[in-house]
């Protein structure tokens, strides 16, 4: 009697033939996602306001990775860069909403002009992003997933020292996650956030030159340590894998058990 072959069962945490975007995807959280997203089968685009970085972690990625420069700040361009890509690749499949910024301030010294540029990149071109990946999703007919990445911070609003712009647009993504959610659902378009603890990139670069607060965030964080960038992509790939079918509208802290507390 013939017998018949099981199926692979961690074939569903490979992302073959998909084409994946990365937004901030050239250093820190961004380029992990985007290596290991290309080691999983994907075809990826690193997208950063910096041009000379993205070239050079696209090269880095090999496998077929490709570079692009884009300010998510920047509707026109977010729209330009889409379409190109979606002409080239054939479609969009998964888009990792990464970029961000932070200024560190006290509410009361916080400049408006500051603030909004914070809100300008975390807020409104996570939304931007997310906005136009999904028309092309949707004119595809095949669905996609979107993984956002957030932090603990929007779900916090405790922190080392006051940094409001970035909580509350961090605390707004969390939200932005489920509408967009539950609007897409209907079209299979997954959308998810990760909620990174401080991940040693150079995003957190002046924290990580006060060892003092590198141990102050070791004994608030039950683990004990800091997160690295490859164990938030693994939970990003997760998401935006066929693994992750069934789940849409939520946020997967990747803290070392900060927030249980």
């Amino acid at each position: 009697m013939a017998t018949t072959r099981a199926a692979d069962p961690l074939s569903g945490f490979r992302v073959d033939g998909k084409v994946a975007l990365v937004t901030g995807g050239a250093s820190g959280i961004g380029f992990a996602a985007s290596s290991l997203l290309s080691q999983a089968g994907a075809r990826v685009f690193v997208l950063d306001r910096d041009a000379a970085a993205a070239e050079a972690a696209a090269a880095k990625i090999g496998g077929g990775a490709a570079a692009r420069t884009l300010d998510v700040a920047d509707e026109a361009a977010i729209v330009r860069v889409c379409a190109e890509i979606d002409g080239a690749a054939g479609g969009i499949d998964i888009l990792v909403n990464n970029a961000g910024t932070a200024i560190r301030r006290p509410a009361v010294e916080q400049t408006l002009e500051e603030w909004n540029r914070v809100l300008a990149v975390n807020m409104t071109g996570a939304f931007l992003a997310a906005r136009t990946a999904a028309r092309h999703m949707l004119a595809r007919g095949r669905g996609g997933a979107i993984v956002a990445t957030a932090s603990i911070m929007g779900l916090s609003g405790g922190g080392l020292y006051p940094n409001i712009s970035y909580q509350a647009t961090k605390g707004a993504l969390v939200n932005m996650t489920r509408a967009l959610a539950v609007e897409w659902a209907k079209d299979n378009i997954r959308v998810n956030a990760v909620a990174p603890t401080y991940v040693r990139t150079p995003f957190i670069a002046p924290l990580l030159a006060e060892p003092e607060l590198v141990a102050a965030i070791e004994r608030m964080t039950p683990l004990g340590r800091m997160a690295e960038p490859e164990e938030v992509a693994a939970a990003i790939l997760f998401l935006a894998s066929p693994a992750a079918a069934m789940i849409t509208g939520h946020t997967l802290p990747v803290d070392g058990g900060f927030l249980a507390q």
